[in-house]
């Protein structure tokens, strides 16, 4: 059978730039162990399954895969799922919006724009978060090979995904992170988590920032552009008060240390609520056999 297949590089408007994400159309059939095997074998840090939704309120429903297990949520596969069924004409957005059923629910994607201008965004599903324990700091910081801020201690942030967040003082310093990834997998498996999110300010104002997320025990050492990694980060910011008044928005660049140049659009609402949003371009588009 053949089943529309997409590659679709995400947070980026140019190509081979962004977070990629496999898209399977049509996957209607495939068990949870083709799934599997088929995310796998692509290789990316995400690869998406877009099925028929089961809830009324839903314009489609998809499962996420990392090269190793199921997520019930993740950010730029999100949006790189919805572009290319918009692209593809299996959904029209009903007054500028979208709605995704997932594991975690179900997921509302505003659209603006048409075809190379399109913006997409999503509001993050609502966060559970705790500070990390005193030796699990010490174990990360081990990891990361760095200090991390005593100021916004680290956290876990769940998302659907569950992100460590933490601060590093400066944007060379955590350009220049070479974590143990071996040891991370460890600390990863251990926590249950996902994986680990660092961040730096850009600049003197404290809004900008540049990201770097690491996730060994998927499969995916460094995830050249994370959607709910900079969600997590959002998450952190507020609960710890590191915006600056009166900022709602923000742009977090990621991806330098392997060639890319991701670029995502923060919104954290005065109640907490995040939106991550971004352009995305299709690189691959053809057909699965199976």
């Amino acid at each position: 059978m053949k089943r529309g297949y997409k590659v679709v590089d995400v947070f980026t408007k140019m190509p081979f730039t962004g977070n990629p994400v496999a898209v399977v159309l049509d996957a209607q059939g495939l068990t949870t162990q083709a799934m599997q095997a088929i995310a796998n074998w692509t290789n990316l840090s995400e690869t998406t399954f877009v099925l028929p939704p089961q809830s009324e309120e839903a314009d489609y429903r998809l499962r996420i895969f990392t090269p190793r297990s199921e997520l019930p949520f993740a950010g730029h596969p999100t949006l790189g799922s919805a572009h290319a069924v918009l692209e593809a004409g299996r959904a029209t957005p009903r007054n500028g919006q979208l709605v995704q059923e997932c594991a975690v629910g179900l997921v509302g994607l505003k659209v603006g724009g048409s075809a190379a201008d399109r913006q997409l965004s999503f509001a993050l599903p609502p966060a559970r978060q705790a500070v990390l324990e005193q030796a699990d700091r010490t174990e990360l910081e081990a990891i990361l090979g760095v200090a991390v801020d005593d100021i916004a201690p680290p956290m876990m942030v769940n998302v659907g995904p569950v992100w460590i967040v933490a601060r590093v003082a400066s944007v060379d310093q955590l350009l220049a992170l070479q974590p143990d990834f071996g040891r991370s997998q460890v600390f990863e498996q251990r926590l249950g988590v996902t994986g680990i999110s660092v961040f730096a300010l850009k600049d003197d104002c404290g809004t900008d920032i540049e990201v770097r997320s690491f996730a060994a025990s998927q499969g995916v050492n460094e995830d050249p552009v994370c959607g709910s990694g900079n969600g997590s980060v959002a998450v952190f910011r507020h609960v710890h008060g590191l915006l600056p008044s009166g900022v709602e928005d923000y742009t977090a660049t990621q991806g330098q240390c392997v060639g890319r140049t991701g670029r995502v659009h923060v919104h954290v609402g005065a109640d907490g609520g995040v939106e991550i949003g971004g352009q995305c371009v299709t690189t691959v588009d053809g057909f699965l056999a199976d």
